[in-house]
């Protein structure tokens, strides 16, 4: 796959793995459509790429909104040659203590928001015979996390939806790539989603120590280079990315590995 003279949408752009990925599409000599909530910090990336740049922000979630959106961003420069659905949000919260409309919330950002806008920019794709969708989903959309409840259904949901959806699209010349990061440094520990809604703040998650955004988005950006449809992303030997390989090895050690680090909390 090659990215100069690209048009590249990529949703969630205003920091972490989109903000890499998009200095990165960037220097490659894409075309580039930045969206987000946040005006200024999109803004900022778009003036740290080194490319033709459009700021689209839009809230992921109004559904309503989307065909204009999908119709402005059309409008750039006539075509999407490739989405990257990766704004998302995440949780940190035990199962017994999560309000049912955290979950709600977590699916509609993390799973409809970007089915929807994939449903828009497909048919466009179809038609020409080319394009690519690229989903960010996660580990946790391969194994069971505690605390991440909703976040690993919302990141499963999408792994099925994009296995399924590449299998019937594929005859149309159009490509769909699953990211599945593990550790990466960014804000998402902190943004994610408690039990009552509220949000996580600062903390020492260990997702703080993984590897960068440019070094993330430097391996995302090698593996799309050939075509290869779901793209691990992390450091090299790290033990959350060494659950991918045990999934298929053996996933009841698997699930034993996952069950000895869910908190443990007495309940009467």
């Amino acid at each position: 796959m090659d990215f100069a003279g690209k048009t590249i949408w990529i949703t969630g752009a205003s920091s972490g793995i989109g903000e890499g990925l998009a200095t990165a599409f960037g220097r490659a000599g894409a075309r580039l459509i930045l969206s987000g909530r946040r005006v200024d910090a999109l803004e900022k990336v778009a003036g740290r790429c080194q490319a033709q740049t459009l700021v689209l922000p839009f809230e992921t979630t109004d559904l309503a909104a989307l065909p204009e959106v999908v119709a402005q961003a059309e409008a750039f420069t006539g075509q999407i040659d490739i989405l990257v659905n990766n704004a998302g949000i995440s949780q940190r919260s035990l199962a017994l203590d999560t309000e049912f409309d955290v979950y709600r919330t977590i699916m509609e950002v993390d799973f409809f928001a970007p089915l929807r806008l994939t449903q828009l920019v497909l048919p466009a794709m179809v038609k020409r015979g080319s394009g690519a969708i690229v989903n960010n989903a996660s580990v946790a959309g391969k194994a069971g996390s505690p605390l991440r409840t909703g976040y690993c259904a919302a990141k499963h949901a999408m792994v099925g939806w994009s296995d399924a959806l590449r299998a019937e699209i594929a005859q149309y010349g159009v490509t769909v790539h699953v990211v599945t990061p593990g550790f990466v440094a960014t804000s998402i520990a902190d943004n994610a989603l408690k039990g009552d809604g509220s949000v996580n703040g600062p903390s020492d998650d260990p997702v703080n120590a993984g590897i960068s955004i440019d070094e993330a988005a430097t391996q995302i950006l090698d593996a799309l280079a050939i075509d290869t449809r779901e793209i691990p992303v992390g450091r090299a030997g790290a033990a959350e990315m060494a659950l991918l390989g045990l999934l298929r090895s053996d996933p009841g050690q698997l699930m034993d590995i996952m069950a000895s680090m869910a908190p443990k909390v007495p309940r009467t």
